[in-house]
C-alpha cells in the first residue's frame, strides 16, 4: 500500500481549531465562528486533493496509508497509531467535512445570538476531526478512538444547553445508550486480536478465511451490537428522538449526515468478516428490517418537527443497514443510499430549523400551517429534500432506496419476500409521515399564535440548504450514472455471485411508486380535507396512544433494564451493608468487647498480680503431671 503523509491534515485542521477555540476562551468570541468554518472547509479541500490524486492512480493502487506513530509496544507486541484512506473512506472524508461546513456555516447565522457561540463551534470542529478519525483509522483500535471521541463529542453537543434540565438529561441518555453499544465494538476487537491475532483491518481479512465460524460469528455479532447503538438501530435506537434537544444544527450534522452512519461504515468497513458469518449477517438484516418499519411507525404520530425528522432518520439508517446485511452486492448500494441521505435529510433538518428560527423556535407543527407563503427559499429547498426521500424520480432516493428494496427481494426464497415486503411497507409509511409534515408545516390555514412573525431566514442559513437541496436532486443520479460507485467500491467487496432476477427493476419501481402514492394519498385525505387542530386530540386509539409513547420503547428499557439494574444495585447494597460490613463491624466489635474485658484484669494491685502468677504456675504444674502420666 502507497504512503501518503497528508492524510494527518484532515483531522488535524479540525482538531486544531477545536484546541483553539476552548484553550483561548472567551477571547476567540468575535472570530471563533470564522475559524471554524474556515478549518472545516480546509479540511474538505483536503480530501478533494486526495480525491484527485486517487483518481490519478491505476485502481489497485488507490488505497494509501500514514503511519503517525508507535502507540503500543510490549515485547514483540507493537500496535502504530496509523490512517488509511481507500475508495471507502474518502467517500465519508467528504461527506463529514462537506456537510459539516455548510452545516458550520448554516450555524453561524443560527447561532449568532448564543453567548457561548464560540465554545459551539470548537465542538462542532471536535466532533469531525472525531469522526474523521473514525472512518480514516487503519485498525480496529485506532477506529475505536474516534469512535469514543464521536461519543464524547456528541454528548456534548446535545447537552450544549444543558442549563435545561430535560437537555442534559437527553445528552446522557444518548451517551450511556452508547456506551451500551460500545462495549459491543470493545468485545469485537478482543475477540478478534484472541481469535486472529492482530486489529488491523490489512490483518484481519487475511486471516479471516483461516479464522473458525463461531469466532467470526462472536466478532460480527458484537460489531452489530456497536452498529445499533452509533445508527440508533434496534434495540439501541431509544435516544435518538431525545438528542434533538441540542440545537437544530447538531441535529443535522450528527443524527442525519455523521455519527449515525457510523454504524453503516463499521458493518461495511468489515464486510469481509460478515460475508464469513452467515449468522451475524442474516442478524443484521433483522434488525435492519425492523428498525426501518420502527422508524416509519413512530414517524407517522409525531407533532414535533425534529422529532419526526429523527424517526425518519432511524427509519432511513435502517434501508442502510439492511443494504449492507445483503452481501457483497448489497454494500455499495447501502453506501450511496447513506450519501444521498446525507444530502436531503441534513437539508430537510437545516430547514426544520430555519422554520423554528421564523417561529419564535416552536417545534410543534400542529401550530404552523401555510409557511410556505411566509419561507419560500425554506418552502422549496426542504419539499425537494421531501421529494428525495420519497423516492420520486428522478431525485436522490429514488436511485439509492429502490436498490436496496430490489436487492432485498433477490435475495430468494421466503428470506427475500419478507424483507423486500418489509421495504416497500417502509416507502408507504415514509410517504405518508413526510407528506403530513410538508402538510402540518407548509400548507393550509396559519395556526400560530398572534406573537408569531414568520419570516424567511438570512442567507447564510438558506444558502447551505440550496446546496443541500441540489444534491438532493443530483446526487443519485450522479453516483448511480454508469455504475459509478458500484465499480468505484467493487475493489474493496468481495466479487458476488449472479442471481437470477426475482423481481424486474422496472416491476420494483412500480411496486415502490404505488407505496409512495398511497402514502401520499392517505396523508392528504387525513389531514388536507379538514381544519388541523393546533392541539393533538386525545379521543385516539390504543395503539395511536401506543406510536405516541414511542411504540413503548422507553417504558421497555426501564422496566426491564433501568428498574432490574436498581434492584440488583440495591440488592448488592444490602449484601454489602449486612454482610461484608456486618461482618468487618462483627470483628471490629469483637475486638473492642475482649479489649474491654481484658482491661479490667489491669488494677494495678500488686495482690492481683500475685494471684495470677499463683494461677499460672498451679496450671502449668497440673499441665507438666498430666503429661507425664
Amino acid at each position: 500500500m502507497l504512503i501518503n503523509n497528508g492524510l494527518v491534515y484532515l483531522i488535524a485542521l479540525p482538531l486544531a481549531g477545536a484546541a483553539i477555540l476552548l484553550l483561548a476562551g472567551r477571547r476567540s468570541d468575535k472570530w471563533g465562528h470564522i475559524l471554524a468554518t474556515l478549518l472545516s472547509a480546509a479540511s474538505f479541500s483536503v480530501g478533494l486533493l486526495q480525491l484527485s490524486q486517487m483518481l490519478a492512480r491505476p485502481t489497485g493502487q488507490r488505497a494509501v496509508e500514514q503511519k503517525l506513530f508507535e502507540w503500543i509496544s510490549v515485547g514483540t507486541f507493537k500496535v502504530d497509531a496509523g490512517l488509511m484512506l481507500d475508495q471507502l473512506s474518502i467517500c465519508f472524508v467528504l461527506l463529514i467535512t462537506g456537510v459539516g461546513t455548510l452545516i458550520h456555516i448554516y450555524s453561524i447565522s443560527y447561532m449568532s445570538h448564543d453567548h457561548d457561540r464560540r465554545r459551539f463551534f470548537a465542538y462542532l470542529n471536535l466532533f469531525i476531526a472525531a469522526m474523521l478519525l473514525l472512518v480514516l483509522g487503519n485498525s480496529y483500535l485506532n477506529l475505536y478512538v474516534g469512535w469514543e471521541g464521536v461519543g464524547l463529542a456528541s454528548y456534548l453537543l446535545i447537552g450544549f444547553w444543558n442549563q435545561k434540565p430535560a437537555y442534559a438529561t437527553a445528552s446522557k441518555k444518548a451517551f450511556i445508550m452508547n456506551r451500551v453499544g460500545d462495549m459491543g465494538l470493545s468485545f469485537a476487537i478482543m475477540i478478534a486480536f484472541a481469535s486472529l491475532g492482530t486489529f488491523s483491518f490489512a490483518g484481519i481479512k487475511e486471516a479471516a478465511p483461516h479464522a473458525s465460524t463461531a469466532s467470526l460469528t462472536a466478532i460480527g455479532i458484537m460489531l452489530l451490537v456497536a452498529a445499533t447503538g452509533k445508527s440508533a438501530q434496534f434495540p439501541l435506537q431509544a435516544w435518538l428522538g431525545d438528542a434533538m434537544a441540542g440545537p437544530t444544527p447538531v441535529s443535522a450534522l450528527i443524527h442525519a449526515a455523521t455519527m449515525v452512519t457510523a454504524g453503516v461504515y463499521l458493518i461495511t468497513r468489515s464486510n469481509f468478516i460478515f460475508d464469513a458469518a452467515p449468522t451475524a449477517q442474516l442478524l443484521v438484516i433483522i434488525v435492519g428490517a425492523i428498525t426501518l418499519l420502527f422508524g416509519a411507525v413512530i414517524g407517522t404520530a409525531k407533532d414535533d418537527i425534529k422529532k419526526a425528522l429523527a424517526a425518519s432518520t432511524m427509519s432511513q439508517i435502517g434501508y442502510m443497514i439492511l443494504g449492507a446485511g445483503l452481501g457483497p452486492v448489497g454494500y455499495a448500494f447501502a453506501i450511496m443510499h447513506l450519501l444521498t441521505h446525507g444530502f436531503f435529510k441534513a437539508g430537510m433538518f437545516l430547514g426544520a430549523g430555519s422554520v423554528m428560527h421564523g417561529m419564535d423556535d416552536e417545534v410543534n407543527m400542529r401550530k404552523y400551517g401555510n409557511l410556505r407563503k411566509f419561507m419560500p427559499i425554506t418552502f422549496v429547498t426542504f419539499g425537494l429534500g421531501y421529494l428525495a426521500i420519497l423516492g420520486v424520480p428522478p431525485f436522490a432516493g429514488f436511485y439509492s432506496k429502490d436498490k436496496i428494496i430490489e436487492t432485498a427481494f433477490n435475495a430468494g426464497g421466503i428470506r427475500g419476500l419478507l424483507i423486500g415486503s418489509a421495504a416497500l411497507l417502509g416507502a408507504g409509511l415514509t410517504a405518508f409521515y413526510m407528506t403530513r409534515v410538508m402538510i402540518l408545516t407548509f400548507t393550509g390555514a396559519p395556526r400560530w399564535d398572534e406573537k408569531a412573525h414568520p419570516h424567511e431566514s438570512p442567507i447564510l442559513m438558506w444558502l447551505p440548504m440550496a446546496i443541500l437541496a441540489i444534491g438532493s436532486v443530483s446526487s443519485g443520479f450522479l453516483l448511480s450514472r454508469g455504475n459509478a460507485l458500484v465499480n468505484w467500491l467493487a475493489p474493496l467487496f468481495a466479487e458476488h455471485a449472479e442471481k437470477a432476477e426475482v423481481l424486474k427493476p422496472v416491476v420494483v419501481t412500480s411496486l415502490a411508486l404505488l407505496m409512495v402514492v398511497i402514502g401520499v394519498v392517505i396523508a392528504f385525505m387525513k389531514y388536507s380535507r379538514g381544519e388541523v387542530s393546533s392541539v393533538a386530540p386525545e379521543d385516539v386509539s390504543a395503539l395511536t396512544k401506543i406510536v405516541r409513547r414511542d411504540l413503548l420503547q422507553d417504558d421497555f428499557n426501564e422496566a426491564v433494564f433501568m428498574r432490574t439494574g436498581q434492584g440488583i444495585t440495591n440488592t448488592l447494597v444490602k449484601t454489602d451493608e449486612l454482610v461484608i460490613d456486618g461482618l468487618v463491624r462483627g470483628v471490629g466489635s469483637a475486638a473492642l468487647g475482649s479489649a474491654g474485658a481484658l482491661r479490667k484484669s489491669q488494677t494495678g494491685f500488686v495482690r492481683s498480680y500475685a494471684a495470677w502468677i499463683l494461677l499460672g504456675a498451679v496450671v502449668l504444674v497440673a499441665a507438666i503431671w498430666l503429661v507425664t502420666l
